[in-house]
């Protein structure tokens, strides 16, 4: 699979933006085109636990914040718990 990634401004439009930023007329660009679910990924619980938890959230907060048990956040970041 492979993705292409255009850009839509072309060449000439970049030019105008840069001579037309000296004059008083605001430059008008196209907006983003974006192809909605196309453009979303979606990540399993344990990548979401070990995502929030890279980000600095701690492994309470991951755990209320996706209705997880901390048993079950703590597994999923290979921490053992504290009972044998």
């Amino acid at each position: 699979m492979s993705i292409s990634i255009a850009s839509s401004v072309t060449a000439a439009e970049l030019a105008a933006a840069g001579s037309a930023a000296n004059s008083a007329v605001p430059v008008q660009r196209p907006a983003p085109v974006t192809n909605g679910s196309a453009d979303t990924v979606k990540l399993s619980e344990s990548q979401q636990v070990y995502q929030l938890y890279n980000q600095g959230q701690t492994v309470s907060q991951i755990a209320s914040g996706l209705s997880l048990t901390v048993e079950l956040v703590n597994s999923y970041l290979g921490i053992a718990s504290g009972a044998s």
